[in-house]
């Protein structure tokens, strides 16, 4: 607590200090006509504040006003806000490689480095080896389709957790939770073939715990970020707290990495999973980006865990609140369900083709949910020209495609949940080549786990929707589930959602 009223203090301080500087540093700009248009500083701070501390909401206002590309002033950080299909075609297609790099924030600058980061090490040679491996050995077909059963394993064990935890249709539960807890379990089976939620497993539970808390206060707005004056004294903790619980966690990873090089080393015969692949790169005496440390393997075994929980958690949450707030629209996708899977067998990834309604309530979730509205930041690695407006080095970009899957300009009722926008001919995908709608980013820091992703969540929604009938917690209608959301790391609800899962 008296970091964080410390922190209000000296924000409010920096604030003030940096208004001057940033005013007239504004003013030389805009003598050049060099940067893209956007609000001062003191008319920034007042629409931010009145948009409630939801950012990509309080930018796509802003860019109704100054354009689909935009420069902020957020402290000493340049920022260039993209806000128009239109602005991310350019972007994607024409400075893709001179914007690929990445705004690292303060909470993930710690001892351990980036290096093993596919998220936000910077683009050069070693990046480009960690996306050929997610692309060439872990989120190929082949290797997916031989981890269909530990793909089916996890989502059934969260079914069956639902349902005792409904106790019958008269209990009801955290939807999200038990959407966190599988796909949690999911990436500890995938990387390190472990159930890591399983009550037994005492170092799961810690993992668990320390990677939550890594993705909790590194959602944390940082004044730090903003003010390079209040770096060295990490005035609201952020850092200090993020690095303290990355470093547990990566004890633990470190264990289950020197576990899987002892079975290795013991003959051990086992199937095949990401670590094993892991450890073919393996190389701390040998130089070069075609090998790995033993911390850059920890670094990517953790990051797989943060990167792949969280927003897979999000989405299906997210899915579910829209169908239960929208009751026709879930009565359509059930009907569509159980009309293709007999009630008695259960939903398969093998089904998933046959079932146009479940995708299309999938895309539509993510249109107007993204997991991450602003992608993850890029960075101008150079100085660049975009359309007439130069973009100084080391500029943040952000891209509100928050704002670009509400752009009334492209999408008919931009604010309905109407997954049938999905079902008309020549129907957008999500694989970064239909600029209106990239939930998952475009170009080279596109998220590798779309194949994964494209099986794994409508496959858990369309288990969740077959298994059970669903009705919300105490009583409330339809009409009145609040909606709301709330920025941490991903966009999530504002409040969890609360509902009765009832056998069919």
């Amino acid at each position: 607590m008296e970091y964080e009223i410390l922190g209000l203090v000296l924000l409010l301080l920096a604030w003030v200090a940096w208004a001057i500087l940033t005013e007239r540093r504004q003013r030389r700009l805009e003598e050049y006509g060099r940067f893209p248009p956007g609000p001062r500083w003191w008319q920034l701070v007042t629409n931010i504040f009145q948009s409630g501390f939801a950012p990509h909401v309080s930018f796509a206002k802003l860019a109704n006003k100054y354009g689909p590309i935009m420069t902020l002033w957020l402290g000493s950080m340049t920022t260039v806000v993209i806000s128009s299909n239109e602005m991310a075609r350019e972007m994607f297609k024409n400075h893709d490689i001179v914007l690929a790099g990445r705004k690292i924030y303060e909470s993930m600058k710690g001892d351990i480095g980036n290096e093993g980061s596919l998220i936000t090490n910077q683009y050069g040679p070693q990046w480009r080896m960690l996306r050929r491996l997610c692309t060439t050995e872990f989120f190929i077909t082949s290797r997916l389709d031989a981890m269909r059963g530990v793909r089916t394993k996890c989502i059934d064990q969260m079914v069956k957790f639902m349902e005792d935890a409904g106790n019958s249709g008269t209990t009801s539960i955290d939807v999200g939770r038990f959407f966190f807890l599988m796909s949690f379990n999911l990436i500890g089976n995938l990387m390190i073939s472990k159930d890591l939620v399983d009550p037994k497993s005492d170092r799961g539970a810690k993992f668990f715990y320390h990677a939550g808390k890594v993705m909790e206060f590194a959602a944390k707005p940082n004044i730090a970020d903003y003010f390079p004056i209040l770096r060295w004294i990490d005035p609201q903790g952020i850092r200090r707290k993020t690095q303290f619980h990355v470093g547990k966690a990566f004890d633990i990873a470190g264990g289950f990495l020197r576990e899987r090089m002892d079975d290795m080393e013991n003959g051990e015969e086992r199937k095949k999973d990401y670590l094993d692949v892991l450890l073919q790169y393996r190389g701390d005496s040998i130089e070069g980006p075609s090998r790995f440390s033993s911390q850059t393997l920890n670094i990517i075994l953790f990051e797989m865990f943060i990167a792949g929980t969280d927003t897979t958690t999000r989405t299906l949450e997210w899915a579910m609140a829209e169908l239960l707030h929208n009751p026709t629209t879930l009565q359509k996708v059930q009907a569509e369900l159980r009309g293709v899977i007999n009630p008695s067998n259960k939903l398969e990834e093998e089904d998933l083709d046959k079932l146009p309604y479940l995708n299309a309530v999938f895309k539509e979730t993510l249109r107007l949910h993204p997991p991450l509205p602003f992608l993850v930041p890029h960075m101008a690695m150079d100085s660049c020209t975009m359309l007439g407006y130069h973009i100084p080095k080391e500029t943040q970009i952000l891209v509100n495609v928050w704002a670009i899957g509400r752009d009334p300009k492209t999408w008919k009722d931009p604010l309905k949940f109407k997954p049938e926008r999905f079902l008309e001919p020549n129907r957008m995908d999500y694989k970064g080549h239909h600029f209106e709608f990239i939930p998952f980013g475009s170009g080279r820091r596109m998220c590798p786990a779309v194949p994964l992703a494209s099986r794994m969540l409508p496959l858990a929604l369309g288990s969740v929707l077959h298994k059970f009938d669903w009705v919300l917690a105490n009583g409330v209608n339809p009409i009145d589930l609040d909606m709301n959301e709330t920025m941490g790391m991903t966009l999530k609800k504002a409040i969890p959602l609360k509902a009765i899962p009832i056998c069919t």
